[in-house]
């Protein structure tokens, strides 16, 4: 039972991510004028498709490996290497998505991290950073004794799970500025409700139950990778038991 309501969740989150992705891409195509990589504005617009792609949808993926079922019982590393080249390509497109915000702004003579949505972004990066350096030495590499793993693992469980929080509430700040900017002429504005404050609300939500169900799998005992002394239980579930 336990397995068939993870797969439902998985299959719900997927959706839910898709979702989060292709709003965005219509938001800044429909109302914005879509894509370029020139350091104009059409350069800034690539910068939430990829940090909802990266920061939120891929790097919750990535944080999901160890709750798949196939992961509960055989040698872990394959698991592992999966779990870092994930965060690893999560990370690549947000350092794009930096990119591109940093170029418009050098590009239009605007200032760098003044908001609230900026220092929640750069907080989340920087400790994004931090934890995938420390999960491959510590935990990838084979140097680390099982001590030293016991002890950090708590951590960087914590931060994993805090990274996504900060992320969400970034990318949440972000589309409200990005609405501010965008809607103060006297034909529409914010607080009227146009139709694009509507679907970018909309796109914030979706964002929101996103991140909300990955914490819940996350957090769910569960669903969580059995040590060894459980791990013949979870073989249990994975045949159809209770």
């Amino acid at each position: 039972m336990a397995v068939r309501w993870f797969y439902l969740a998985v299959l719900a989150l997927c959706s839910l991510g898709l979702m989060c992705i292709l709003f965005t891409i219509y938001w800044m195509r429909y109302w914005h004028s879509g894509f370029a990589w020139d350091g104009t504005v059409l350069m800034f617009n690539c910068h939430p498709v990829l940090m909802v792609t990266g920061m939120v949808v891929l790097y919750s993926a990535a944080s999901l490996v160890y709750r798949l079922p196939q992961s509960w019982v055989g040698p872990k590393l394959p698991w592992k290497i999966g779990h870092a080249a994930m965060h690893l390509m999560a990370f690549i497109l947000t350092v794009l998505g930096l990119f591109a915000v940093f170029n418009f702004h050098n590009h239009s003579k605007i200032p760098h991290l003044y908001s609230l949505h900026s220092w929640l972004g750069i907080t989340a990066v920087f400790l994004f950073a931090c934890q995938w350096l420390l999960g491959f030495v510590v935990f990838l590499l084979p140097w680390a004794s099982l001590q030293l793993r016991s002890l950090l693992k708590p951590f960087h469980v914590f931060f994993g799970a805090s990274i996504l929080s900060l992320a969400i509430a970034s990318v949440v700040s972000g589309i409200n500025e990005k609405l501010f900017f965008s809607l103060k002429n006297g034909t529409s504005l914010y607080s009227n409700l146009p139709s694009e404050a509507v679907f970018a609300n909309s796109t914030g939500m979706l964002v929101v139950v996103f991140g909300l169900l990955v914490l819940y799998i996350l957090l769910a005992s569960s669903w969580k990778r059995p040590e060894l002394g459980m791990q013949a239980e979870r073989q249990a579930l994975l045949r159809g038991g209770e």
